[in-house]
């Protein structure tokens, strides 16, 4: 069978139709926007097929019929006479650009903005940048007779990108520069900006007030993406494929997708959307592989996290909800960094409290789930420079083998490296952390519940072989962990289970920084 080419990391629309990539149809909603001539900004994460979104629009607004040919725009934009026609496409990309230099926005806006002098005359180009932009648009219209297109893409990038003195320099640019298109709003055709984040008081946002933010809307919530009707629809032999290679029928197949690169929501009782760079590059290496995450490590995340003293724990335990103005807004000063989490793909809609109007988050797949826990460890681990600093495949194959010293000596091992911090509070969490972190990722090999409610174990794993319970306690004794599983009958859920039971007590000294107690019943 001949391989069909999967569009991974192609953003240009045109380069994509002409090369004869695999395209999943998103005109319908090219159409749908373009209709309206409302100014938009859509947030979605990164690697989620916005710019190639954008590109669309922009051979749409370019009268680029013959690229559409087969798509269902051409049925819906019919023969009228306004149909496919051409407008001038003023294109910001500040994707590709890196924003470390004081100058670096102003050079990327200073190179499109010579790139349109090119064609609308440069008179004005000894002007500031945001003259020079207002007198291309009223040129571009003179020219043409037609109102201009303003399509931004990634319009945050040297904002997350920048150091606090470098982002107020960068907000101050856009406030000059793009102030334009509240001001010369006659000249203007359609407007549509995407980024990762909304920055609250950013003046893109608080001088268009008219910009209609459509990131939780749920008439979009499959703008970019897949989802399981395209999955199916449009990847049957890729699906069959990755099938064979990994010796599971096809139901099997789109399940183990399913669960590794579904469930985004970007608004609530919406179907999930697929990641499409994992979905697409799984599909083409034909292997479960964690490659979103591989595009980036979220050190800017974690740091957030860790300065904000949140519980990473509530990720996993039903207790994050935020209210949808928060969740839409970034805000640089705020100490919550569930939003920004959401915002970048790392947390997803779960579920919707009506009453209080807030949303319910969680890891959206496995991908995510665990990829983002094997970047934690090494913070807490005091170990950001090493490789591996949590054995993740020791601990599970101890475990199946019940080598109770070798698992010992690994906790032990883990524990040393705790941070030392003055304060209790931290030496708790950072405790709590840990035994956390290595557990849930135990989850990815064995069946794994985690509680913290009294009256349950810490921690229970189950295997074919062994049920383990886990009861860890600070600056008490391994014996009065071992107690509370005995009294509590932590163990009698399983009492007619033909595995063997192991109760692991363990105290933890946070004077001595170490287990000062492990005692194990079976």
């Amino acid at each position: 069978m001949e391989m069909r080419k999967l569009p991974i990391g192609i953003q240009d629309f045109e380069r994509l139709i002409k090369e004869k990539y695999i395209y999943v149809d998103k005109t319908e909603y090219v159409y749908k926007l373009a209709k309206s001539g409302l100014p938009y900004f859509l947030s979605r994460p990164r690697r989620f097929g916005k710019s190639l979104f954008l590109s669309t629009l922009r051979a749409y607004f370019e009268g680029k019929k013959e690229l559409f040919n087969g798509l269902k725009i051409i049925e819906l934009e019919g023969d009228g006479p306004d149909a496919w026609q051409k407008y001038p496409v003023f294109y910001f990309d500040f994707n590709k650009k890196n924003f470390k230099t004081d100058t670096a926005l102003e050079e990327v806006i200073e190179e499109h903005l010579k790139e349109w002098e090119s064609i609308y005359g440069d008179e004005y180009k000894e002007t500031p940048l945001e003259e020079r932009f207002r007198h291309l648009l009223v040129k571009a219209v003179e020219k043409t007779g037609k109102n201009a297109v303003v399509l931004v893409d990634e319009y945050d990038k040297s904002l997350l990108e920048s150091d606090e003195e470098r982002l107020e320099h960068n907000k101050a640019v856009f406030k000059g520069f793009f102030s334009t298109l509240k001001s010369y709003d006659r000249y203007l055709k359609f407007v549509f900006l995407t980024g990762v984040t909304k920055f609250s008081k950013v003046s893109i946002f608080s001088d268009l007030n008219q910009l209609n933010d459509i990131s939780l809307d749920s008439d979009y919530n499959g703008i970019c993406g897949i989802t399981q009707s395209e999955l199916t629809d449009v990847f049957s032999p890729e699906i069959e494929q990755l099938a064979k290679k990994e010796g599971i029928d096809r139901e099997g197949c789109i399940e183990k997708l399913k669960m590794m690169y579904d469930g985004y929501h970007f608004s609530y009782d919406t179907e999930g959307v697929y990641n499409p760079f994992s979905l697409l590059s799984a599909l083409s290496k034909k292997n479960f592989g964690m490659y979103w995450f591989s595009t980036g490590t979220p050190t800017f995340l974690i740091d957030k996290l860790k300065k904000s003293g949140f519980d990473a724990k509530k990720f996993t335990e039903d207790e994050l909800y935020e209210e949808e103005a928060s969740l839409t807004d970034y805000r640089v000063e705020s100490d919550n960094p569930v939003p920004l989490f959401y915002q970048t793909g790392y947390l997803t809609i779960k579920d919707f409290d009506k009453e209080f109007r807030s949303y319910a988050l969680t890891y959206p797949n496995e991908e995510v789930k665990y990829g983002f826990l094997k970047s934690l460890a090494p913070y807490y681990l005091c170990a950001e420079k090493e490789a591996n600093p949590l054995d993740v495949r020791s601990f599970v194959l101890d475990i199946r083998k019940g080598n109770m010293d070798s698992l010992k000596e690994r906790f032990t091992a883990l524990f040393a490296r705790l941070p030392y911090p003055d304060d209790e509070k931290t030496v708790e969490q950072n405790f709590q952390n840990v035994i956390y972190i290595v557990f849930m990722l135990l989850g990815q090999y064995t069946f794994t519940e985690i509680h913290s409610a009294k009256g349950r174990a810490d921690c229970i794993v189950e295997t074919e072989t062994y049920v383990y319970i886990f009861e860890f306690k600070r600056d008490k004794s391994a014996g009065e962990a071992l107690q509370q599983i005995e009294d509590m009958g932590y163990a009698k859920p399983y009492a007619a289970d033909r595995r063997t039971i192991i109760k692991i007590g363990v105290n933890y000294d946070s004077k001595e920084r170490n287990i000062s107690g492990w005692e194990v019943r079976m």
